[in-house]
């Protein structure tokens, strides 16, 4: 029986270890998918408690707190710091065979050296030394991205966000990791919901400097929100879709359905298709005309729980994935952008397992001969971030496309403590690849191997984003 979690935890064959501890382990970090608060890097915020570090804003672990029958005062309610961090503690025992037991004590190792189990009989202890070891300049989240050699992070930003703590960011003299914005114009594409789209396509356009009084003028609004974020250093856009979409019609009917709803009619579900793919191919040629990577998140069936989103908001937690039927549309929309030669590099995830297939053979379709691996069938997403769904994106990905082209890891998340999910991802890598090697299925030739892993790494987000990092921060 292998110990919990030793050196060569996931490693399943000798292969694997040595893919991991010779190539893998000391790579640094692209995280070009996250959520981090911008301001708190600003601000080289230190966490008072790992609470306020690890639990606020953290869904993952709010649904299961929830499964675990804890009251919701103690998820997301007014109870005391500890208080939570206690129930979370009494939770973590109950979470055996689900991610967050082996994030939470990754975490707990990486970050503070603890090797106790989180329990409710540990939880007092864990959580007063963790306080402590907070207060320490180290535990800056600064210092946090240094430690995980973090060389860029791409967060995801409202297109009329004034970007002003990126800035800051960019002039700190000697901070070796570049933040830098995503375009998102989600809510800008509401328009299903004429009130909440109108309120929000005024504060556009006084951010904009543009009125927003037909379709042309709200696509020239975009496009100088579009052209802020790239002096910005912006290189990356991303768009949540339930499920692509592909619906075209003549100018005039877009024109004719962009003057309804801006005048507060509610439109049809044939209406709103239709103006969302012509902003979504409007705001696709902005990408490409400037080398933008274009990311379609598609398949998320969020905020079920109407009693729950009226209580506590949106993206609280009461998400699952959708299986609605997505090939046509988004190879109708792909191939709407790529007739013009105006298709960006595109990177696109699917929530719901069943469309791994889809999505490798997708990729196959738009590729262009110049740029390696320009369509990407993105990591394993969200409820699919763990074990089994990286080992199927692995395999999806190497069956039906390049895997050594491919970008990598991301964390998709809030938390500063969440970067041993890199780790994470490349020991199911190696474990992977290790695999191919023991079988006979791939050579026994580590300098090849041995690049390959550090290309999925790291190397290939580099070249990929065509975001500069310093020479001297490349392995």
């Amino acid at each position: 029986m292998k110990p919990f979690m030793d050196d060569n935890f996931l490693l399943s064959t000798k292969p694997a270890e040595i893919l991991y501890h010779e190539h893998a382990e000391d790579m640094p970090i692209f995280d070009y998918h996250c959520h981090l608060p911008v301001q708190d890097i600003a601000e080289n915020r230190k966490f008072p408690n790992i609470t306020q570090a690890w639990l606020y804003g953290d869904h993952y672990k709010w649904r299961i707190m929830r499964a675990n029958g804890t009251d919701e005062n103690l998820i997301t309610g007014n109870a005391s710091d500890r208080d939570k961090f206690y129930a979370w503690a009494k939770t973590v025992p109950m979470t055996i065979g689900n991610p967050l037991y082996h994030w939470t004590h990754l975490e707990l190792r990486r970050y503070f050296g603890i090797t106790d189990l989180l329990s409710a009989e540990t939880a007092e202890s864990i959580y007063n030394k963790t306080a402590e070891m907070l207060e320490k300049d180290e535990f800056s989240v600064r210092n946090l991205l240094r430690k995980f050699q973090v060389r860029a992070a791409c967060t995801t930003d409202d297109l009329v966000d004034s970007l002003e703590f990126h800035k800051k960011i960019a002039g700190i003299p000697g901070f070796p990791c570049k933040i830098l914005p995503t375009f998102r114009p989600d809510k800008a594409m509401n328009f299903g919901n004429p009130e909440d789209l109108n309120a929000y396509l005024d504060t556009l356009s006084a951010s904009a400097g543009v009125e927003i009084t037909s379709f042309a003028t709200y696509i020239n609004a975009i496009k100088a929100r579009h052209d802020f974020f790239h002096e910005a250093g912006c290189r990356l856009a991303d768009h949540a879709l339930l499920i692509p979409v592909c619906r075209e019609a003549p100018v005039n009917v877009i024109d004719a359905a962009f003057t309804d709803v801006r005048n507060g009619k509610k439109l049809s579900s044939d209406g709103v298709e239709i103006l969302h793919t012509a902003a979504l191919r409007e705001i696709g040629r902005m990408h490409a005309a400037k080398g933008w990577v274009m990311q379609l998140h598609i398949g998320a069936l969020r905020n079920s729980n109407t009693r729950m989103k009226k209580l506590l908001g949106p993206d609280t937690g009461f998400d699952s994935i959708a299986d609605n039927s997505i090939a046509a549309p988004l190879a109708g929309f792909l191939d709407s952008l790529d007739r013009e030669d105006m298709l960006p590099k595109t990177i696109f995830y699917s929530l719901n397992p069943n469309d791994n297939y889809t999505l490798g053979t997708m990729t196959g379709n738009f590729q262009d001969g110049i740029t390696p691996g320009k369509i990407q069938f993105g990591s394993a997403w969200w409820f699919n971030d763990q074990i089994e769904g990286m080992g199927q994106q692995l395999s999806a990905l190497a069956n039906l496309g390049l895997l050594s082209r491919f970008v990598g890891m991301l964390t998709d998340s809030r938390s500063f403590l969440s970067y041993p999910r890199h780790e994470y991802f490349r020991r199911i890598l190696c474990s992977y690849l290790g695999g191919l090697m023991e079988n006979g299925e791939a050579p026994e030739d580590y300098t090849m191997m041995g690049k390959m892993v550090r290309d999925i790494c790291y190397n290939n987000a580099v070249n990929y984003f065509g975001i500069s990092i310093p020479k001297n921060s490349n392995p």
